[in-house]
């Protein structure tokens, strides 16, 4: 089976069954030979004892360097329900997409290979799909009636990021990566194309996508235990998904044939404060995530350099008119102030710290937020003197010269 093409395989899975199946549910692998077996034929038996729906599970291999493809091979010809894809490519959106895009079932889902999610939450997860009360479904580790198993610094990563998808993208959902996620077929095939990531920030953008069509997303609270084992590079996923949100919260909210609501406008502060408040969450997840590896001192440069710079382009995009007067040598001096301003304030926090004995994570966050509040107040009144009042003006000058003669 191992040199059969992605369509293939799945249409062999699929006919093991003597109709279509009401939910699949997909499992994206990447070296994961030492529990692959064992938590497949546990979810598979799990399926057959309890779950009141027809179900088959396909195991997606993307690319993996270990036993995994042979093993799921294996495991689709041993286990009823059972199937397996295999991708020359890793990313676990890559996965889901291919996975999906081939279903026929009523309802596609997926679950993690570690089955963190408790699996008693399947059936509250699919059932609203299946009635058709909503159309796509998410678990939530953030939800009321959660219980959640890991360490600190996971979970403020996860709080911080779903705070920062609030404020910057205005979603409605509690936990964009939760790996436990279901959607009606038709709407599958309306988001998938639309979404464009391929790895971690997948979950992110398709629910993004699904509330700015109109999708309605229903949340399970889930019970969830963390996988000590997990290979997730957090650094790079951070970043990844920084990226990620950059990108959407600059794309059009017209998506496909409908339209999300805008959100009204508002004046130069509360757009300041709307900026600041999203670059911060941003800057604290880069700091936890960068803190081990490099050290606080140098995690906080690094996370104060990358926000800096996009939160400087988010206000220069909000003056545009001011960008067409303000030379490059005042705009690198707006930005360099901006930047020397945080960075300046979070390292003297961090080192009155370090003086006074104190180097615990939660001190430091508790110190670096009071010293962004004190660094926002200054970085706001350098922007209206250059950047705000300029453009200001020169809306008034480009209006003038619009304005007909009469």
């Amino acid at each position: 089976m191992g040199d059969m093409s992605v369509g293939t395989m799945h249409a062999m899975a699929a006919e093991r069954h003597d109709s279509t199946p009401e939910v699949e549910i997909v499992i994206p692998v990447y070296n994961e030979e030492r529990q692959l077996g064992e938590s497949i034929r546990r979810l598979r038996r799990y399926l057959d004892d309890e779950f009141p729906m027809s179900a088959l599970v396909t195991i997606v291999d993307n690319a993996s360097t270990d036993a995994t493809w042979s093993i799921a091979t294996r495991l689709a010809d041993e286990v009823a329900g059972v199937g397996a894809l295999h991708l020359d490519a890793k990313g676990r959106g890559r996965a889901l997409r291919a996975g999906w895009g081939a279903s026929r079932a009523e309802v596609v889902a997926y679950m993690d290979v570690d089955l963190s999610t408790g699996l008693d939450a399947l059936l509250p997860l699919v059932a609203p799909l299946l009635s058709g009360h909503s159309d796509v479904a998410i678990g939530s580790r953030l939800a009321r009636g959660a219980h959640v198993e890991r360490g600190p610094k996971r979970e403020l990563i996860s709080r911080c990021y779903n705070l920062l998808l609030r404020v910057a993208l205005a979603g409605t959902f509690s936990d964009a990566q939760c790996g436990f996620k279901a959607m009606r077929r038709e709407a599958a095939d309306e988001i998938l194309p639309l979404v464009a990531d391929e790895k971690w920030f997948f979950d992110t953008e398709l629910l993004v996508v699904a509330q700015r069509l109109g999708f309605r997303i229903h949340e399970v609270p889930v019970d969830w235990v963390d996988d000590p084992d997990s290979t997730v590079d957090i650094v790079r996923t951070a970043l990844d998904d920084l990226r990620g949100v950059w990108r959407l919260a600059r794309s059009p909210r017209r998506v496909g044939r409908r339209r999300a609501p805008r959100v009204a406008g508002s004046d130069e502060v509360l757009h300041f404060a709307g900026v600041g408040v999203a670059s911060t969450v941003a800057y604290l997840v880069l700091f936890v995530a960068l803190r081990a590896p490099l050290g606080a001192l140098a995690a906080n440069a690094v996370a104060v350099l990358c926000t800096s710079a996009v939160n400087t382009a988010a206000h220069r995009r909000r003056a545009a008119a001011a960008r067409a007067r303000l030379d490059g040598r005042r705009q690198f001096g707006v930005a360099a102030a901006l930047t020397g301003v945080s960075l300046l304030a979070t390292s003297a926090a961090l080192v009155a710290l370090a003086g006074a004995g104190e180097t615990a994570l939660a001190p430091e966050l508790v110190a670096l937020g009071l010293a962004n509040a004190a660094a926002a107040v200054v970085r706001f009144a350098i922007l209206r003197a250059w950047v705000f009042q300029v453009g200001q003006g020169d809306a008034a000058e480009l209006s003038t010269r619009k304005a007909p003669a009469r």
